[in-house]
């Protein structure tokens, strides 16, 4: 065989080292196998506090936290449900391929979310510096405003469910005084429009239509909703807490 035709050969050949990941082969294995499967794990897309905090209140301990270092800039004329939809989607697509060759949870659901406050039109990002932030509670006095967080799960075998919770919320006019206070308490940093309703800005709520857990940062209703009709077993594991419970 001469060189030339040593080399095509080489390209043609179908032994290169495999694309398929472990993920997909657990997926494969373990279709329609339901019955008797390993306890399933979940993986989250994010090391929020708030996310975590909001999960262990319905008894749901994540098997990993594998956040996910990605652009979050909008793009142009991008509206605002498909900026945090596309963001979530992100997330969530990042932390699975993470673990997709992790022997430990390559199999794992995995559960991405994004929440974002809109004036309008307009998106306020996470304040980045005090004016930043002080901007943002000037745009929030005394007006309503909208908050939407996307969840997307994707499954074991790779299906993608996503959903958006849209909640309004009102403040009340705020004084300088109370945005000098704010701004100086530092618990508007990395905070999707400079506050926390969990926490101090608690006191600027006027009125909330919608999710309040979505606007601290995951939309329990719907999470849970949507992992148990995935097959994650949540309810169980609120009968075990109290079996193991010794009082």
């Amino acid at each position: 065989m001469t060189a030339k035709a040593a080399f095509f050969t080489a390209l043609s050949r179908t032994d290169r080292p495999r694309r398929e990941t472990l993920r997909r082969e657990l997926a494969r294995t373990n279709s329609g196998q339901k019955e008797g499967a390993a306890r399933p794990t979940l993986v989250l897309a994010s090391a929020s506090p708030r996310r975590l905090m909001l999960l262990s209140q319905v008894g749901v301990d994540p098997d990993a936290l594998r956040p996910a270092t990605i652009d979050e800039s909008s793009r142009r004329a991008e509206m605002a449900r498909g900026y945090v939809s596309r963001l979530a989607r992100a997330k969530a697509e990042v932390a699975r391929d993470q673990i997709a060759n992790d022997k430990d949870i390559a199999s794992a659901y995995v559960l991405g979310a994004d929440t974002v406050v809109t004036v309008g039109r307009r998106i306020l990002m996470k304040p980045t510096n005090l004016e930043e932030a002080a901007h943002c509670l000037q745009l929030l006095s005394g007006r309503a405003h909208r908050v939407l967080t996307s969840i997307c799960l994707i499954t074991p075998d790779d299906r993608m469910r996503q959903k958006i919770v849209d909640t309004r919320v009102r403040f009340k006019h705020l004084s300088r005084g109370e945005i000098e206070a704010y701004i100086a308490s530092r618990e508007w940093r990395g905070k999707a429009g400079g506050y926390a309703l969990q926490g101090l800005a608690g006191c600027f709520v006027q009125k909330i239509v919608g999710s309040y857990t979505s606007v601290v940062g995951l939309p329990l209703t719907e999470t849970v909703g949507m992992l148990v009709s995935e097959g994650f077993p949540i309810h169980f594991n609120w009968v075990r807490a109290a079996e193991l419970d010794p009082s």
